[in-house]
């Protein structure tokens, strides 16, 4: 990499970066306050900036520091993640916060910030170099795919992920992490986008090897789609007196811990009954239909509470179940309406 390449780089991010809310920007005096860089960073695992911006705030307004998170009970905040997916970056954020609230403080290393429950290589690094001003290779899949571009790599990410963590750390070789990282990241947001990348408008342009080639977006190229396996089970809207019955899932597994429509296990394989109203919603790694079917009253001996219909909000349900009960209401008054 050339010795200019950097400085263009951290030129344009002081120029051009983007105004979020967690972020302290570029030349500031201010010191990152390494709780809002935390948050952040868990927050925006796999989720975009447009959907996190709002959430963000939410959180800081209920639990402005992390003594504060790790003091509120787990339910309350499972219910305020409600909607964000991925929910057990839920559980570990109250642990994280718990395990922090004990320390004194957040850890001011790269090393021990990894030994935190939900902090994975990246994030350490990205706290580390953001908010400590730690040297340290933060490698996100923007990064991944800026670096696979620099190199014109002609094999997917995934099977060269060592290859390209080996070229990132000469970005960050010569210190400045935390102002290189988020260039990067707003460089991968907003210029070297998957698709029609904007390589008219990126300071790195002179030198990467995809742009030279003439097909930028060619690189890297995406791995052969593999297909989602398919999964059913059924869901139960029991309703009295203005209320709907809820239950809380396992602490552990998928959606662990949050408020659910009670119902059966899901089993693998396509829905065994058509025709009846159902809801399919797809996850990461597998595609469900959920059947919907009326009950009077619970199961014996199933535990759960009556959530009002008009707080239903308020029970932090995941967005699988919210598309049931939509789905449900609309039956309703469609049969309302017949009637």
């Amino acid at each position: 990499m050339p010795a200019t390449a950097i400085p263009r780089l951290l030129d344009h991010y002081r120029r051009t970066a983007r105004d979020l809310p967690w972020r302290t920007p570029p030349g500031s005096d201010k010191t990152p306050d390494p709780y809002k860089v935390w948050l952040s960073e868990i927050m925006l695992q796999q989720t975009t900036v447009a959907t996190v911006t709002p959430r963000y705030w939410r959180f800081l307004e209920r639990w402005p520091t992390v003594d504060d998170l790790a003091a509120a009970p787990l339910e309350e905040v499972l219910a305020e993640w409600a909607g964000l997916g991925y929910y057990a970056r839920a559980r570990n954020l109250h642990l994280c916060a718990k395990q922090v609230a004990a320390l004194g403080g957040f850890p001011n290393t790269e090393a021990r910030l990894r030994a935190l429950p939900g902090i994975g290589d990246y994030t350490a690094a990205a706290i580390a170099s953001i908010a400590f001003g730690e040297t340290a290779t933060v490698v996100d899949t923007n990064v991944e795919r800026i670096v696979a571009r620099l190199h014109a790599i002609p094999r997917p990410i995934k099977n060269v992920r060592p290859k390209i963590r080996a070229l990132a750390a000469d970005l960050f070789a010569d210190g400045h992490a935390g102002d290189i990282a988020q260039a990067l990241m707003d460089l991968g947001a907003t210029i070297c986008r998957p698709k029609a990348p904007r390589c008219d408008q990126c300071p790195l342009a002179a030198v990467c090897k995809a742009h030279a080639s003439g097909t930028p977006e060619a690189y890297p190229p995406k791995p052969a789609k593999k297909d989602r396996p398919e999964r059913h089970g059924t869901a139960w809207i029991i309703e009295q007196d203005e209320a709907i019955f809820l239950v809380r899932r396992p602490g552990k597994g998928l959606l662990g811990g949050m408020a659910a429509l009670p119902g059966s296990d899901w089993q693998d394989g396509p829905p065994v009954q058509a025709g009846s109203l159902a809801v399919r919603h797809v996850f990461t790694h597998f595609a469900l239909t959920l059947r919907l079917e009326s009950r009077a009253t619970p199961p014996d001996e199933m535990e759960g509470w009556w959530q009002p219909i008009s707080h239903l909000d308020a029970a932090g349900l995941p967005t699988l179940y919210v598309k049931a009960i939509e789905a449900w209401r609309a039956l309703e008054r469609e049969a309302a309406l017949i009637a």
